[in-house]
């Protein structure tokens, strides 16, 4: 049995490097203004595609991704981890989108890809916290979904045996195929990017991103066909404009705020015995821990 899996992952701005200029005025973040991340939910959701894929030889794993033309990186850096290729949704019909809009236009992508047996994704993005994309692109698809994953435990007869880490506990539930899977941050990291992978795939490139380079390079990608990254606009995917992008978006970012929080007091101990158990005994009490 083989699998073809679609990973959708995003190139997130580093929430933790926020300043003054994180915000345009009508409400959309700068990007441009913070370093750009793979975003690590969906590094962990890569990963349990990467499994499935070394557990079922012949399985394929395709990222799908939308946002600007530098979002190629993310498609690079699933190449260099293992994946077999991927998508890139870019256009200004899709600048400002809120989860309603992304879900939109990635379910129009995966339309267009075609056939699928899982979904993969990250939980949630760190820009925005929602966890809504995922269970909106199943929605809008018609396919079921089983959220907070932290384990794809087995894949047989067409059925998928998923653990969740809950708030309260661990459940193990199994679902159909077709069906999308969203992975929670306590999963197991993605491994590490390889060598040989790096060589075959660092000079991989957009359409957007050829046209500033030399007759050599266009040349070169002519003569392997792994450089090539899909790079599709709204009209690739048909699309609607209108539900694409700040038009398509009842969700409205008003501010953002760098929050750093600060202790009100500190103690200072010494190594003594005595003073560790005080503290354990103040921390057990106020039910800090325990």
């Amino acid at each position: 049995m083989s699998l073809k899996i679609i990973v959708l992952a995003k190139q997130v701005p580093d929430t933790r490097n926020v300043g003054k200029d994180a915000m345009k005025a009508d409400g959309t973040v700068n990007r441009a203004a913070l370093p750009a991340i793979f975003n690590p939910e969906d590094l962990n959701a890569l990963e349990q595609a990467l499994r499935l894929k070394d557990q079922f030889p012949g399985s394929t794993v395709t990222l799908l991704t939308m946002g600007p033309p530098r979002a190629a990186d993310i498609i690079r850096e699933g190449l260099f981890r293992g994946a077999d290729g991927g998508y890139l949704l870019t256009d200004r019909v899709f600048a400002g989108a809120d989860t309603l809009a992304t879900s939109y236009a990635l379910h129009m992508a995966i339309k267009k890809i075609g056939d699928f047996d899982l979904i993969i994704s990250g939980r949630q993005a760190i820009d925005g916290d929602t966890a809504q994309v995922g269970p909106q692109v199943a929605e809008k698809l018609g396919i079921s979904q089983i959220t907070y994953a932290e384990e794809i435990q087995s894949i047989a007869n067409g059925k998928i045996t998923v653990k969740r880490r809950l708030e309260r506990g661990v459940e193990i539930v199994e679902g159909h195929l077709p069906l999308l899977v969203t992975v929670n941050g306590s999963a197991p990291d993605c491994r590490p990017r390889n060598a040989k992978l790096i060589q075959k795939y660092k000079y991989a490139k957009t359409v957007s991103e050829r046209q500033a380079e030399s007759n050599d390079y266009v040349n070169l990608c002519h003569s392997r066909t792994c450089l090539f990254l899909n790079e599709w606009s709204a009209a690739d995917v048909n699309a609607d404009a209108k539900q694409c992008g700040l038009s398509g978006s009842p969700t409205k970012v008003k501010k953002i705020e760098n929050v750093v929080f600060q202790a009100k007091e500190s103690k200072t101990l010494d190594s003594s015995d005595q003073q560790i158990e005080e503290l354990m005994v103040e921390l057990i009490t106020n039910h800090t821990i325990g």
